[in-house]
Protein backbone atom coordinates (compact mmCIF):
# COMPACT_ATOMS: atom_id res chain seq x y z
CA UNK A 1 0.00 0.00 0.00
CA UNK A 2 1.36 3.43 -1.28
CA UNK A 3 2.41 5.46 1.86
CA UNK A 4 0.58 9.20 1.60
CA UNK A 5 2.60 11.99 2.13
CA UNK A 6 2.32 14.37 5.20
CA UNK A 7 2.72 17.29 2.85
CA UNK A 8 -0.21 15.06 0.62
CA UNK A 9 -2.57 15.10 4.13
CA UNK A 10 -1.56 18.47 4.74
CA UNK A 11 -2.70 20.17 1.63
CA UNK A 12 -6.04 17.80 2.05
CA UNK A 13 -6.65 19.07 5.36
CA UNK A 14 -7.88 21.96 5.15
CA UNK A 15 -10.87 21.58 7.29
CA UNK A 16 -9.51 20.85 10.59
CA UNK A 17 -9.92 17.37 10.15
CA UNK A 18 -6.59 15.08 10.50
CA UNK A 19 -6.75 11.50 10.00
CA UNK A 20 -6.73 9.61 13.83
CA UNK A 21 -3.21 8.06 13.02
CA UNK A 22 -1.61 11.34 13.41
CA UNK A 23 -3.56 12.29 16.57
CA UNK A 24 -1.41 11.53 19.93
CA UNK A 25 -2.77 10.58 23.24
CA UNK A 26 -2.99 13.29 26.42
CA UNK A 27 0.37 12.25 27.52
CA UNK A 28 1.97 13.19 24.56
CA UNK A 29 -0.34 15.81 23.20
CA UNK A 30 1.91 19.29 23.22
CA UNK A 31 -0.68 21.61 24.61
CA UNK A 32 -0.95 19.57 27.97
CA UNK A 33 2.49 18.64 28.36
CA UNK A 34 4.60 21.89 27.24
CA UNK A 35 5.52 24.10 29.99
CA UNK A 36 4.09 27.38 28.08
CA UNK A 37 6.03 30.64 29.13
CA UNK A 38 9.17 29.48 29.69
CA UNK A 39 11.98 29.08 27.50
CA UNK A 40 14.78 26.73 29.34
CA UNK A 41 18.18 28.38 29.10
CA UNK A 42 19.92 25.89 26.93
CA UNK A 43 23.33 27.12 26.84
CA UNK A 44 24.34 29.25 24.11
CA UNK A 45 27.97 29.53 23.27
CA UNK A 46 30.08 32.01 21.20
CA UNK A 47 32.81 30.03 19.34
CA UNK A 48 34.75 33.31 18.82
CA UNK A 49 35.59 33.99 22.10
CA UNK A 50 39.38 34.47 22.04
CA UNK A 51 39.59 31.98 26.06
CA UNK A 52 39.52 29.12 24.11
CA UNK A 53 39.65 27.45 27.52
CA UNK A 54 36.19 29.48 28.68
CA UNK A 55 34.76 28.05 25.08
CA UNK A 56 36.02 24.47 25.84
CA UNK A 57 34.26 24.30 29.85
CA UNK A 58 31.00 25.53 28.47
CA UNK A 59 30.76 22.77 25.65
CA UNK A 60 31.96 20.28 28.76
CA UNK A 61 29.09 21.63 31.04
CA UNK A 62 26.43 21.81 28.29
CA UNK A 63 27.28 17.96 27.05
CA UNK A 64 27.22 16.98 30.41
CA UNK A 65 24.31 19.03 31.51
CA UNK A 66 21.98 19.11 28.65
CA UNK A 67 23.40 17.29 26.00
CA UNK A 68 22.34 20.12 23.62
CA UNK A 69 23.37 23.47 22.96
CA UNK A 70 23.42 26.05 20.90
CA UNK A 71 26.55 28.03 18.91
CA UNK A 72 26.79 31.06 17.34
CA UNK A 73 29.93 32.70 15.84
CA UNK A 74 30.67 29.30 14.31
CA UNK A 75 32.26 30.55 11.21
CA UNK A 76 29.91 29.13 8.58
CA UNK A 77 28.98 32.72 6.49
CA UNK A 78 25.07 33.20 6.60
CA UNK A 79 25.09 33.25 2.71
CA UNK A 80 26.23 29.55 2.82
CA UNK A 81 23.61 28.52 5.51
CA UNK A 82 20.62 30.67 3.43
CA UNK A 83 21.33 28.74 0.35
CA UNK A 84 21.14 25.94 2.03
CA UNK A 85 17.77 26.37 3.06
CA UNK A 86 16.83 27.52 0.14
CA UNK A 87 17.62 24.38 -2.26
CA UNK A 88 16.07 22.00 0.63
CA UNK A 89 12.85 24.60 0.25
CA UNK A 90 13.03 24.33 -3.24
CA UNK A 91 13.12 20.63 -3.32
CA UNK A 92 10.03 20.37 -0.84
CA UNK A 93 8.24 22.71 -3.50
CA UNK A 94 8.76 20.43 -6.53
CA UNK A 95 5.69 18.45 -7.86
CA UNK A 96 4.93 15.36 -5.68
CA UNK A 97 5.66 12.93 -8.49
CA UNK A 98 9.04 14.86 -9.06
CA UNK A 99 9.92 14.44 -5.79
CA UNK A 100 9.10 10.52 -5.32
CA UNK A 101 12.18 10.32 -8.07
CA UNK A 102 14.35 10.19 -4.92
CA UNK A 103 12.62 7.45 -2.92
CA UNK A 104 14.74 4.57 -1.68
CA UNK A 105 13.52 1.36 -3.29
CA UNK A 106 11.21 -0.67 -0.83
CA UNK A 107 13.16 -3.54 1.11
CA UNK A 108 16.29 -2.16 0.69
CA UNK A 109 17.22 -1.39 4.42
CA UNK A 110 18.59 1.83 3.51
CA UNK A 111 17.44 4.97 5.11
CA UNK A 112 18.71 7.14 2.37
CA UNK A 113 15.76 8.76 -0.10
CA UNK A 114 12.80 10.72 0.23
CA UNK A 115 10.19 9.39 2.47
CA UNK A 116 7.90 9.31 5.02
CA UNK A 117 8.00 6.76 8.33
CA UNK A 118 5.86 4.04 8.97
CA UNK A 119 3.95 3.77 12.55
CA UNK A 120 5.71 3.85 15.45
CA UNK A 121 5.55 1.18 18.26
CA UNK A 122 2.29 3.33 19.24
CA UNK A 123 0.98 3.17 16.21
CA UNK A 124 0.69 7.05 15.53
CA UNK A 125 2.92 8.82 12.78
CA UNK A 126 4.82 12.04 13.12
CA UNK A 127 3.96 14.89 11.04
CA UNK A 128 6.69 15.18 8.52
CA UNK A 129 8.44 13.98 5.47
CA UNK A 130 12.39 13.66 5.25
CA UNK A 131 15.34 13.43 2.96
CA UNK A 132 17.97 11.45 3.59
CA UNK A 133 21.27 11.18 1.66
CA UNK A 134 25.14 10.86 2.90
CA UNK A 135 27.36 13.94 2.37
CA UNK A 136 30.80 12.39 3.48
CA UNK A 137 32.82 10.40 3.53
CA UNK A 138 32.90 10.71 -0.75
CA UNK A 139 33.37 6.78 -0.85
CA UNK A 140 29.76 6.48 0.93
CA UNK A 141 28.13 8.94 -0.66
CA UNK A 142 25.32 7.73 -3.73
CA UNK A 143 24.44 11.13 -5.69
CA UNK A 144 21.12 9.00 -6.71
CA UNK A 145 19.46 10.11 -3.41
CA UNK A 146 21.04 14.00 -3.96
CA UNK A 147 17.94 16.24 -5.90
CA UNK A 148 19.09 16.94 -9.37
CA UNK A 149 16.64 20.01 -8.75
CA UNK A 150 16.96 22.45 -8.18
CA UNK A 151 20.47 22.83 -10.25
CA UNK A 152 22.23 24.42 -7.59
CA UNK A 153 20.76 21.65 -4.99
CA UNK A 154 24.60 19.69 -4.63
CA UNK A 155 26.69 23.09 -4.47
CA UNK A 156 24.64 24.34 -1.85
CA UNK A 157 25.33 20.84 0.02
CA UNK A 158 28.83 20.39 -0.79
CA UNK A 159 29.54 24.45 0.24
CA UNK A 160 28.16 23.82 3.72
CA UNK A 161 29.57 20.34 4.05
CA UNK A 162 32.84 22.46 3.39
CA UNK A 163 32.61 24.57 6.32
CA UNK A 164 31.06 22.32 8.11
CA UNK A 165 34.23 19.85 9.17
CA UNK A 166 35.39 23.11 11.15
CA UNK A 167 32.51 22.56 13.44
CA UNK A 168 32.85 18.98 13.76
CA UNK A 169 36.54 18.94 14.54
CA UNK A 170 36.59 21.85 17.11
CA UNK A 171 33.43 20.50 18.66
CA UNK A 172 35.65 16.89 18.76
CA UNK A 173 38.42 18.68 20.13
CA UNK A 174 37.00 20.52 22.81
CA UNK A 175 34.75 17.26 23.95
CA UNK A 176 37.95 14.75 24.00
CA UNK A 177 39.89 17.68 26.12
CA UNK A 178 36.87 17.51 28.22
CA UNK A 179 37.41 13.80 28.94
CA UNK A 180 40.75 14.02 30.24
CA UNK A 181 41.77 12.79 26.70
CA UNK A 182 44.47 14.33 24.00
CA UNK A 183 42.28 16.66 22.01
CA UNK A 184 42.40 14.20 18.43
CA UNK A 185 41.77 11.12 20.90
CA UNK A 186 37.93 11.65 20.72
CA UNK A 187 37.59 11.90 16.70
CA UNK A 188 40.05 9.25 16.55
CA UNK A 189 38.09 6.55 18.28
CA UNK A 190 34.97 7.44 16.64
CA UNK A 191 36.34 6.77 13.29
CA UNK A 192 38.23 9.88 12.12
CA UNK A 193 37.95 11.48 8.94
CA UNK A 194 36.07 8.13 8.28
CA UNK A 195 32.39 9.00 9.70
CA UNK A 196 30.02 9.59 8.35
CA UNK A 197 27.79 12.85 7.82
CA UNK A 198 24.11 11.79 7.05
CA UNK A 199 22.24 14.64 5.69
CA UNK A 200 18.40 15.31 6.24
CA UNK A 201 15.90 17.24 5.87
CA UNK A 202 12.57 17.55 7.75
CA UNK A 203 9.42 18.95 6.44
CA UNK A 204 6.67 19.53 8.72
CA UNK A 205 3.89 21.65 6.41
CA UNK A 206 1.17 23.38 8.71
CA UNK A 207 -1.10 21.19 10.71
CA UNK A 208 -4.65 21.97 11.12
CA UNK A 209 -4.29 20.94 14.74
CA UNK A 210 -0.86 21.42 15.73
CA UNK A 211 -2.06 21.05 19.82
CA UNK A 212 -2.67 17.25 18.86
CA UNK A 213 -0.05 15.93 16.94
CA UNK A 214 3.86 15.61 16.94
CA UNK A 215 6.43 16.80 14.10
CA UNK A 216 8.81 13.73 15.23
CA UNK A 217 8.33 11.86 18.51
CA UNK A 218 10.40 12.13 21.79
CA UNK A 219 13.73 10.61 20.97
CA UNK A 220 17.51 10.55 21.14
CA UNK A 221 19.82 10.55 18.47
CA UNK A 222 22.02 7.45 17.26
CA UNK A 223 25.02 9.83 16.60
CA UNK A 224 27.65 10.79 18.05
CA UNK A 225 27.08 14.12 17.69
CA UNK A 226 24.28 16.19 15.49
CA UNK A 227 24.63 19.29 14.13
CA UNK A 228 20.81 21.06 13.17
CA UNK A 229 20.57 24.30 10.79
CA UNK A 230 16.48 25.42 12.14
CA UNK A 231 14.50 28.08 9.95
CA UNK A 232 12.27 30.99 11.93
CA UNK A 233 9.47 28.53 12.28
CA UNK A 234 10.26 27.72 15.98
CA UNK A 235 9.49 23.76 16.89
CA UNK A 236 11.86 21.50 18.97
CA UNK A 237 11.40 21.34 22.36
CA UNK A 238 13.86 19.76 24.69
CA UNK A 239 13.43 17.40 28.09
CA UNK A 240 14.57 18.76 30.94
CA UNK A 241 14.28 17.66 35.12
CA UNK A 242 10.79 16.51 34.20
CA UNK A 243 9.29 18.79 31.94
CA UNK A 244 9.44 19.67 28.23
CA UNK A 245 10.30 23.01 26.97
CA UNK A 246 10.52 24.79 23.84
CA UNK A 247 14.27 25.54 22.85
CA UNK A 248 14.23 29.76 21.80
CA UNK A 249 14.90 30.20 17.56
CA UNK A 250 18.60 31.85 17.69
CA UNK A 251 18.93 33.58 13.73
CA UNK A 252 22.30 31.63 12.65
CA UNK A 253 23.12 29.73 15.13
CA UNK A 254 23.63 25.99 15.27
CA UNK A 255 22.24 23.96 17.35
CA UNK A 256 24.16 20.68 18.88
CA UNK A 257 22.49 17.79 20.14
CA UNK A 258 24.44 14.68 22.14
CA UNK A 259 23.99 11.56 20.77
CA UNK A 260 24.22 7.99 22.00
CA UNK A 261 27.34 7.15 20.06
CA UNK A 262 29.07 9.94 22.34
CA UNK A 263 27.11 8.40 25.57
CA UNK A 264 28.94 5.25 25.12
CA UNK A 265 32.15 6.07 24.14
CA UNK A 266 32.52 8.82 26.73
CA UNK A 267 30.95 6.24 29.30
CA UNK A 268 28.07 7.96 30.26
CA UNK A 269 30.18 11.29 31.11
CA UNK A 270 28.20 12.81 27.94
CA UNK A 271 24.56 12.49 27.76
CA UNK A 272 22.26 12.40 25.04
CA UNK A 273 18.96 14.67 24.74
CA UNK A 274 15.71 13.79 24.74
CA UNK A 275 13.87 15.94 22.28
CA UNK A 276 10.77 16.17 20.37
CA UNK A 277 9.45 18.58 17.83
CA UNK A 278 6.00 19.88 17.52
CA UNK A 279 4.45 21.58 14.16
CA UNK A 280 2.58 25.06 13.38
CA UNK A 281 -0.89 25.83 12.20
CA UNK A 282 -0.12 28.40 9.18
CA UNK A 283 3.93 27.88 8.88
CA UNK A 284 6.09 25.53 7.29
CA UNK A 285 8.55 24.23 9.93
CA UNK A 286 11.97 22.90 8.41
CA UNK A 287 15.75 21.72 9.82
CA UNK A 288 18.45 20.54 8.14
CA UNK A 289 20.38 18.12 10.65
CA UNK A 290 23.68 16.18 10.21
CA UNK A 291 24.05 13.20 12.06
CA UNK A 292 27.48 12.69 12.57
CA UNK A 293 27.92 9.03 12.59
CA UNK A 294 30.33 5.63 12.71
CA UNK A 295 30.95 3.59 9.70
CA UNK A 296 28.22 0.53 9.44
CA UNK A 297 31.29 -1.82 10.80
CA UNK A 298 32.92 0.64 12.99
CA UNK A 299 32.99 -0.96 16.72
CA UNK A 300 31.73 1.69 19.45
CA UNK A 301 32.68 1.20 23.29
CA UNK A 302 33.77 3.39 25.82
CA UNK A 303 36.91 4.71 25.32
CA UNK A 304 39.84 2.16 26.85
CA UNK A 305 41.07 5.43 29.11
CA UNK A 306 38.10 6.24 30.42
CA UNK A 307 37.64 2.66 32.15
CA UNK A 308 39.36 1.56 35.08
CA UNK A 309 38.37 -0.58 38.27
CA UNK A 310 36.83 2.78 39.95
CA UNK A 311 34.97 3.42 36.92
CA UNK A 312 34.04 -0.25 34.67
CA UNK A 313 32.48 0.19 31.37
CA UNK A 314 28.67 1.53 31.38
CA UNK A 315 28.10 -0.22 27.88
CA UNK A 316 29.00 -3.07 25.49
CA UNK A 317 31.23 -2.46 22.52
CA UNK A 318 29.77 -3.49 19.12
CA UNK A 319 29.61 -2.06 15.94
CA UNK A 320 27.26 0.39 15.02
CA UNK A 321 24.88 -1.81 12.13
CA UNK A 322 24.44 -3.87 15.33
CA UNK A 323 23.62 -1.06 17.58
CA UNK A 324 21.54 0.15 14.80
CA UNK A 325 19.92 -3.57 14.56
CA UNK A 326 19.28 -3.52 17.99
CA UNK A 327 17.40 -0.53 18.28
CA UNK A 328 14.62 -1.38 15.32
CA UNK A 329 14.29 -4.31 16.29
CA UNK A 330 13.37 -3.55 20.25
CA UNK A 331 16.29 -5.58 21.40
CA UNK A 332 17.82 -4.72 24.48
CA UNK A 333 21.50 -3.32 24.30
Amino acid sequence: MELLRVQTIASKSKDGAIPALYVRTETEQPHITTVHGVKPDVPIIDLSNPDEGKVQDEIVEACKEWGMFQIVNHEIPNNVISKLQSVGKEFFELPQEEKEQYSGPPGSGSIEGYCTFHEEVSGKRGWVDHLFHITWPPSSINYRFWPKNPPSYREANEEYLKYLHGVVDKLFKSMSIGLGLEEHELKEAAGGDDMIHLFKINYYPPCPSPDLVLGVPHHVDFSYITILVPNEVPGLQAFKDGHWYDVKYIPNALIIHVGEQMEILSNGKYKPVLHRTTVNKEETRMSWPVFIEPQPEHEVGPHTKLVNADDPPKFKTKKYKDFLYCKFNNIPQ
